[in-house]
């Protein structure tokens, strides 16, 4: 009987080798593209609006940009993040105060932000500025 040791490699032991190097390449290779799109992949642009949830001046600049919102419909989309649920996405984009909205293009790359409480009329010159919405 033929005893095997760790000097002698096995026959399939170089291929699961390339195996494994292919795999990792490719990871390599695919993940940083994934992580540049934010979740839920979007095609029209995106407020990140970020808040606290018992915050007065949070809750009023909700209303102002769900009515701009309702005022353009299908134009641009709006996300509320808050603080107690999502800290690692605060993290991420450097969020140091509430209310902060954070513009994203329709690729996902952020275009603008704001701090605090965007007045409805600046808001939309704004958007209108960075053809987030159309007459």
């Amino acid at each position: 009987m033929k005893t095997t040791t760790w000097s002698e490699p096995r026959p399939w032991s170089a291929k699961m080798f390339k195996i494994l190097v292919l795999g990792w390449l490719l990871l390599g290779l695919l993940l940083p593209a994934a992580a540049q799109t934010p979740p839920g992949s979007q095609v029209i642009p995106e407020i990140l609006e970020f808040d606290r949830k018992f915050c007065p001046v949070c809750k009023e600049s909700e209303q102002i940009i769900q009515a701009v919102r309702a005022r353009y419909p299908g134009q641009f989309a709006v996300r509320r993040l808050y603080i107690d649920e999502e800290e690692p996405t605060f993290r991420r984009y450097r969020v140091a105060i509430v209310p902060t909205q954070v513009f994203l293009d329709a690729a996902g790359k952020e275009v603008f932000r704001h701090e605090g409480l965007f007045p409805r009329e600046k808001l939309l010159e704004k958007l209108r500025e960075l053809k987030f919405i159309k007459e």
